[in-house]
């Protein structure tokens, strides 16, 4: 393959990772045509959605505020997830600067304190968010959307961007010599350079391209989900909430005026009317199902085939259950932005390779969830997991040792040995004399050093009272008042 030299892009489906990347590529390539074919017909999927701590980076690229996002997307504020009856005690992801900066060069020196002296994620984290509060010294770099909004928010974002959004449903896909040479709508026939598909699902343009779906369902149980609004509520958690349920769990989200929700599950032990009463005996009322998604976690060999990208749901889809899927958006896009000016042969396989150690890394930290001892319905006593190679190989690494950012190949992985190292600790997946083992070990000056930062840290935290503490909602009143 030549290098590639074009100016026209066109990325196909007008949802969030549409809509994002059409943002991301006209910021990076201001002389490039950029044009969004979206159907208004087919809509979005719409089920209300968290971010990480990616998204933020996303919004400085592309010079988006805090404060209009609030204003505009009904958004909240987010520190975590805060998983609830997977294990006895509730537990919590969140890394904050403390836990991040307390290290001896890669050692998580901070982490390896918290699990010796059996600290509970309330002493070291931002305590004041179980009590509805936002530090705001120590503010949140996630975000929930209502996601009707953030479309709408996005669409007007590209347009003052100038980028061409057109209403029309692709009907035909062209190809010649494993590329595509044009596509057919309802209303015209379009020609362009480059093709990116963010169609979801339906994978419009690159399966076309002789793409192969590679199932994730020997690893991941879950196959089917309902999505629910339910009513505002007085305070707003700046957290998600995730649910252990009787064959899956359940997702609460708050956004500014409803709340965002949903039950995942795998549809061999109960069907959606049944996870719909199971909500209803949880939360107390009826609700309405406005979405049933059927699908199967898994990802395409190649992502990038010929003058075609899928990005987002067109290219893999692993459940929501640490909200990846705007992390693996935007990783895609930013590492495909690299690599799409003349491209070659070698730039395809090197995005390629990139790209399937970023969906691995997601899968597998999913899996590591379902490590628990739960047996308190047929699905949770009959569960057994089929552990891929690569979480195989580093679970028995980390069981003698804390993960180092060494483990981790590449700067697009949406999750890094913070992370891991979190859940592996809440999960009791580490062998604490090993950890105290290796501790002890450090010299008595990056020993007092850590003592020094935890303990600060928890007296910081853990001090609801304090004046860096704010009611997450009177904060977000403010915001939308101005």
């Amino acid at each position: 393959m030549t290098s590639k030299k074009f100016k026209s892009i066109v990325i196909l489906g007008g949802g969030t990772s549409g809509l994002v990347s059409a943002l991301i590529l006209k910021k990076t390539f201001n002389d490039f045509n950029i044009t969004v074919i979206k159907s208004d017909a087919l809509g979005i999927i719409g089920v209300g959605e968290g971010s990480t701590e990616h998204w933020k980076l996303f919004m400085n690229f592309c010079n988006i505020t805090n404060e209009e996002l609030i204003k505009e997307t009904d958004a909240t504020l987010k520190y975590g997830i805060l998983f609830e009856n997977w294990t006895k005690h509730k537990y919590f992801h969140n890394i904050t600067y403390e836990m991040a900066d307390t290290k001896c060069g890669q050692y998580l020196s901070g982490f390896a304190y918290s699990i010796i002296n059996n600290l509970s994620p309330k002493e070291y984290t931002t305590s004041g968010c179980f009590h509805n509060k936002i530090s705001v010294e120590a503010f949140p770099l996630q975000y929930h959307f209502n996601n009707f909004k953030l479309n709408t928010f996005l669409l007007k974002k590209c347009k003052l961007n100038n980028i061409n959004i057109i209403d029309d449903e692709i009907k035909k896909v062209n190809v010649k010599n494993n590329n595509i040479n044009s596509i057919e709508g309802q209303k015209k026939k379009y020609k362009f350079d480059f093709y990116i598909d963010c169609s979801g699902f339906k994978k419009i343009l690159i399966s076309k391209l002789g793409t192969k779906w590679i199932s994730y369902s020997k690893h991941l149980p879950m196959n089917e989900a309902i999505a629910f609004p339910t009513p505002d509520t007085d305070e707003y958690p700046p957290y998600t909430l995730s649910r252990a349920m009787s064959a899956g769990w359940l997702w609460r989200i708050p956004t500014n005026g409803r709340w965002g929700n949903g039950y995942v599950f795998n549809n061999r032990y109960i069907d959606a009317k049944q996870a719909q009463k199971e909500c209803e005996d949880y939360l107390g009322y009826k609700i309405d199902i406005f979405k049933n998604i059927k699908f199967e976690a898994g990802t395409l060999d190649e992502s990038w085939k010929g003058n075609c990208a899928a990005i987002g749901l067109s290219s893999s889809f692993v459940e929501p259950l640490e909200a990846s899927s705007l992390a693996t958006t935007l990783n895609q896009i930013f590492l495909l932005t690299h690599l799409l000016p003349n491209y070659t042969k070698e730039d395809v396989d090197l995005y390629n390779k990139k790209y399937k150690k970023i969906v691995e890394n997601i899968r597998d930290f999913i899996v590591m969830h379902y490590l628990v001892k739960k047996k308190d319905s047929k699905f949770w006593k009959e569960l057994k997991l089929v552990l891929p190679e690569t979480l195989k190989t580093n679970l028995n690494k980390w069981k003698h040792r804390l993960p180092i950012a060494e483990d981790f190949a590449g700067n697009y992985l949406p999750f890094s040995n913070l992370n891991i190292t979190c859940v592996l600790k809440e999960l009791n997946l580490v062998n604490k004399n090993y950890i105290k083992n290796q501790y002890n070990s450090l010299s008595k000056e990056f020993k007092d050093y850590t003592e020094r930062n935890m303990k600060a840290a928890i007296q910081y935290y853990t001090n609801i009272n304090a004046p860096h503490y704010i009611s997450h909602k009177e904060y977000l009143q403010k915001i939308k008042n101005k």
